[in-house]
């Protein structure tokens, strides 16, 4: 395979390219999927071939194609050095930083290979969940109105060399597991609930999740919102966040603002721009002790990664640090057009997509409190636990969380759940309200957007809860 690659990479040199580097992966993924508690598909799909990406005269250009021998891989090389010729007149001058690259092994071994898990297992383990669930409401007066259950098993190898000496051998395997719960009651309507679990392992991972205790729990509290929750009047209020809804946070107020590429103006026709300004200068929003960091090396973490996909060793990125925006997310592109060394954050979801400014785990750093003290804190005010929706604007500056799991805070103490209260606020004060942080990390997974072709690639979202003094909380509709 690197024979066939390095051929292709120098037939690019030899083409007059300044820079080229191949790539080929291959990408399995198992999925098994239970739907109102009936099996409603399993599937299993295969999909590998080879990249070419190039720079020529200020141009970069990407091509990619499957089942190519030798000489299939020598025309595809030249396929992508015409491309970049024929991008000259943009008169671009891109080019490649001077990040030290890796001649690098990524092999992570799982515990419990997917083989050795048969599919009647998976589907037990689903459909037992879905019991679990369903008999959850219906002890609370409720009925599991809709779930719909997936697991997802991945495993991604890749072999890929740069002209610069970069060489990467990876293969890692991915768990996944998305569950939409909605519990319904005649007299009360209904709550609704995404669960996303993620993790880099084998089905060593799925077995910690306990997904009958789980989705058993889940339901029970959907069905106490249902049932219990009270209405919530608009005013300011003392707020404590949950890790899942500051996870959220981070990544889409801290994260995407932080890609260099939005900040460069590719993304802006694609995923949109960012309301950071002056190439990345530090911008204060939060107080000393609120640090935001993206780390695609935490063990067993959805998003990760030792090195990226232009060979650049991945490190823990500070993204807000001591309160103030500092580090943006870097390519090796982005990172010599301003100046600067990628920080290794080059990914790629598939072989026939190129890689682009991407996060990894996005999260809130803790720090010294313990929740009772969060609340301790409290007068009046509420403890948004999950979120029902959100959204964000494309600048990543307005944004709208409504809570699904909410308690009202009285004197320090919880004193009931409240219906739908929503939190609309702009970054800069959102950061800015954050007056104490916990000390209890918690994640979740996602699969974030981005690019053209769309990207969906695995990433972790976390913190400790946090707590925000004097915002204004929208009432339950």
């Amino acid at each position: 395979m690197e024979d066939l690659l390095r051929s292709a990479m120098e037939h690019a040199l030899s083409l007059g390219a300044e820079y080229a580097e191949a790539r080929h992966q291959s990408d399995v993924s198992e999925r098994t999927v239970v739907k109102n508690g009936a099996p409603e598909v399993s599937s299993v799909e295969s999909r590998s071939g080879f990249s070419l990406r190039v720079v020529k005269r200020g141009c970069m250009a990407f091509a990619a194609g499957n089942g190519l021998d030798a000489a299939g891989l020598r025309g595809l090389a030249a396929k992508a050095v015409r491309a970049a010729d024929a991008s000259g007149a943009l008169k671009t001058e891109l080019r490649m930083d001077g990040s030290p690259v890796c001649d690098a092994k990524d092999v992570l071994a799982p515990r419990v290979p997917f083989a050795d898990v048969p599919l009647q297992e998976r589907t037990s383990l689903l459909l037992e969940s879905h019991r679990r669930a369903a008999d959850s409401a219906a002890a609370a007066g409720c009925r599991l109105a809709g779930a719909f259950m997936s697991l997802g098993l991945l495993r991604t190898e890749k072999t890929i060399i740069n002209s610069d000496g970069g060489r990467l051998l990876s293969s890692i395997p991915r768990a996944s597991m998305n569950a939409f719960l909605t519990v319904f009651s005649p007299e009360r309507g209904a709550v609704q609930r995404h669960i996303s679990k993620g993790s880099a392992s084998g089905w060593e991972g799925v077995e910690s999740w306990a997904l009958e205790e789980s989705m058993a729990e889940e339901a029970a509290t959907l069905a106490k919102v249902v049932n219990e929750a009270s209405p919530l009047s608009a005013g300011r209020k003392d707020l404590v966040l949950g890790p899942e809804i500051i996870g959220l946070v981070a990544h889409e107020s801290a994260g995407h603002p932080s890609e260099a590429d939005r900040l460069l103006g590719r993304e802006a026709a694609q995923a949109g721009e960012t309301f950071l300004s002056e190439r990345g200068a530090p911008r204060r929003v939060g107080r000393p002790m609120l640090n935001v960091v993206d780390d695609p090396t935490l063990p067993g973490s959805f998003g990760r990664y030792l090195y990226d996909d232009e060979c650049v060793a991945a490190r823990r990125r500070y993204l807000i640090r001591g309160g103030e925006f500092d580090e943006l997310l870097h390519d090796r592109s982005s990172a010599a057009a301003m100046g600067t060394l990628s920080n290794g954050s080059s990914r790629s979801l598939r072989y026939d997509v190129e890689p682009i400014v991407r996060m990894a785990n996005t999260f809130v750093e803790p720090g010294d409190h313990s929740l009772e003290e969060l609340l301790e804190g409290v007068k009046d005010g509420i403890y948004m636990r999950s979120f029902m929706e959100w959204n964000i604007d494309d600048r990543r500056y307005n944004q709208r969380y409504v809570g699904l799991e909410c308690h009202r805070i009285a004197d320090g103490e919880l004193a009931g759940l409240l219906r739908g209260p929503a939190l609309e606020i702009s970054t800069p004060a959102l950061w800015s309200s954050i007056d104490a942080i916990g000390r209890d990390l918690e994640f979740s997974a996602a699969l974030c957007g981005k690019g053209e072709p769309m990207q969906g690639i695995p990433v972790w979202t976390g913190g400790p809860p946090v707590r925000l003094r004097g915002v204004h909380m929208g009432g339950s509709a």
